[in-house]
């Protein structure tokens, strides 16, 4: 790609890690959740020794971080941190990944080989109409790609590569960190934000070209455990009480119409009832909660407790109980007082040719947790699309793109300083 700025080699980085079968597990026990991300983690680590950087180490929990040297001469430059998750998600396998690459997109249907029923169309995903000409590269049907977060991963490795090559671009020291179980919510678990040593980073895990992304949901989780009374159903009469019975009347009597992920966008919260575990002694209830604003999150979850305590007084002999933990928070509280690592991201995105796209994710990321544990770090897009599916695709244009915000950012760091 002669058009390129920064010519790498991400996009043949990226098929190779598909092929390494790094699906998280939400049952596990271990940490990582499961082996299959230690095979990627020790690749980087290896990786990362034979190009050269120092500090490169993967500690008992499976984190690898390295450091690119500075460049520069000014003493003040800020260490800068580029953070990506090599697990897959849970909820579609990641083994046995055959990458695909569809030259020179024209618009039609993308048919994936594997499966003829999964059909990736510009009518369903009206991204693909800025892909023109470009290459898409998607799995074969039958399992996801990985571009979440390998995507990342590829980008920030091709990125440190041709930097190193490259020493006449000034740039201040730099960390690279790669993390597991982000999937399961784990990916800051053990996290050393001290030993990481950067300021700020950035997680190169977003979706649309230009995008960046500076406010997350702030988040919560119920467990509702109903109480009933099980005896012999032949003599049950006027003893027993039906548990699933009462968490079905709670469910019901959640609102059909707001306050759910079916009804809700934008800037709009939910409740989402999304795990039961039934029983007629017993029957728990998990719920996510999530708003942008974090007092919110109390209103809707005293609103779950009232709809709770009007299913167990339909039902006389039953009890609830109501444990609330938390996940995260909305990351833009904490770099609000940041501005520079949002303006300095901006103007990388601008000196890559694009028009930075801040919206909202109606989610979380790891730079949710990491804002409040010390490190501000809004995330960047890696230009993967349709994740945690088999209908996953990415441009290998936004890929190179992604590569070039990054190198742009270490320069814009290095300049303003």
């Amino acid at each position: 790609m002669s058009s390129l700025k920064y010519e790498t080699d991400c996009v043949e980085r990226f098929l190779q890690y598909v092929e390494i079968d790094t699906q998280s597990c939400e049952d596990s026990d271990s940490f990582p959740s499961t082996p299959g991300q230690l095979d990627l983690l020790r690749r980087l680590r290896d990786e990362l020794l034979a190009l050269g950087l120092e500090d490169v180490a993967m500690d008992k929990h499976g984190y690898v971080f390295a450091t690119l040297p500075a460049t520069s001469a000014k003493p003040d430059v800020p260490v800068i941190g580029f953070l990506a998750h090599v697990d897959t998600s849970p909820e579609m396998s990641g083994a046995g990944v055959k990458a695909i690459i569809h030259r020179d997109y024209d618009g039609q249907d993308l048919v994936l080989p594997d499966d003829a029923s999964a059909v990736i169309s510009l009518e369903a995903n009206p991204h693909l109409s800025e892909q023109m000409g470009h290459d898409i590269i998607t799995a074969s049907g039958t399992t996801l790609l990985g571009a979440d977060n390998k995507a990342g991963v590829a980008e920030i490795m091709a990125a440190v590569e041709y930097l190193l090559s490259h020493p006449e671009i000034m740039h201040g020291p730099v960390r690279i960190g790669f993390t597991p179980d982000e999937e399961v919510g784990n990916g800051t678990k053990y996290f050393d934000v001290e030993r990481f040593g950067a300021q700020y980073a950035y997680t190169v895990d977003g979706e649309t070209l230009g995008e960046l992304q500076i406010e997350t949901f702030s988040a919560d989780a119920i467990t509702l455990t109903f109480h009933g009374f099980n005896t012999h159903p032949g003599f049950a009469k006027g003893k027993m009480v039906n548990a699933i019975k009462v968490a079905a009347e709670f469910i019901n009597g959640l609102p059909g119409d707001r306050l759910s992920p079916e009804t809700t966008e934008g800037y709009e919260g939910f409740v989402h009832p999304y795990m039961v575990d039934a029983g007629v002694e017993k029957t728990s209830v998990k719920l996510l909660v999530r708003d942008f604003a974090t007092p919110k999150l109390e209103e809707m979850e005293q609103y779950v407790k009232q709809v709770a305590s009007q299913a167990v007084e339909m039902h006389p002999g039953s009890r609830v109980e109501f444990e609330v933990e938390e996940s995260y928070r909305n990351m833009k509280e904490v770099l609000d007082h940041h501005p520079d690592v949002i303006e300095n991201a901006s103007e990388a995105v601008r000196r890559a040719g694009l028009e930075p796209r801040v919206e909202p994710i109606r989610g979380g990321t790891d730079g949710s947790r990491l804002s409040f544990m010390g490190l501000p770090t809004p995330n960047i897009f890696a230009g993967e699309h349709n994740f945690h599916s088999r209908f996953e695709w990415i441009s290998t244009h936004d890929m190179h793109k992604a590569v070039e915000v990054i190198i742009e950012l270490c320069r814009v760091w290095e300049e303003k300083s």
